[in-house]
């Protein structure tokens, strides 16, 4: 059976080429223009509140800050939030997370992912965002976190820098290294029945708060 489908595929492609020679078409494939749906006119500003008006319409707490205000703005939210217990991406930097009074620990990669769920909230920067979808692109990077960490806990304070948000998604993957574990974020994770009722948290954080970096 597998031998006379490949032998019926060479056949069929075998006819399609000497049907493209009689016709005069060129052997090499025609250049694929990929400028297609990318960011000309929109200004940072202009991404800034694309991106937060997309994560807002799908439930997601977002809060535009200050460089200089990230840290204590983080602790204010984990104060406000009452967590008792915050994981860190292991590369986020001490100065992000030093004033949280709550008892921080940054993820080792070894653990076990069922004890994840011990924390209350995680940490984490992003990689890229598109603010055209709304959607923040982890790449599993140290200041990103494993994929399980962002999974696990019931809220995910995510950090994005408004150099990294651009329009679309064609100009977001062409920031990723497709060798690298790439997650989707878009809201808090839910899902619904066939009764359309909302269910928050299944898949992911119940919770998403995003921390929108301004220079």
């Amino acid at each position: 059976m597998g031998f006379r489908s490949t032998s019926a595929k060479e056949e069929i492609l075998g006819r399609i080429r000497n049907a493209n020679k009689l016709a005069g078409v060129p052997s090499e494939p025609y250049p694929i223009p990929r400028d297609y749906r990318t960011n000309r006119t929109r200004s940072t500003d202009e991404l800034v509140d694309l991106l937060e008006d997309r994560l807002v319409d799908y439930k997601a707490d977002v809060h535009i800050v200050k460089e200089a205000d990230l840290p204590s703005t983080v602790a204010d939210l984990c104060r406000e939030h009452r967590f008792s217990t915050v994981g860190v991406a292991e590369g986020i930097d001490e100065s992000i997370y030093s004033s949280v009074s709550a008892d921080v620990e940054k993820d080792d990669r070894s653990t076990d992912p069922h004890k994840l769920g011990r924390f209350d909230a995680i940490i984490t920067e992003s990689h890229v965002s598109s603010a055209q979808t709304g959607t923040i692109y982890l790449d599993g990077s140290a200041t990103n976190g494993r994929r399980a960490l962002t999974l696990v806990p019931d809220c995910h304070l995510c950090i994005v820098r408004e150099e990294s948000i651009v329009y679309g998604v064609p100009e977001a993957i062409d920031r990723l290294n497709p060798e690298m574990p790439i997650t989707l974020v878009s809201g808090p994770s839910a899902t619904s029945d066939i009764e359309l009722s909302r269910v928050e948290g299944v898949h992911g954080p119940r919770t998403l708060i995003v921390l929108i970096v301004r220079k």
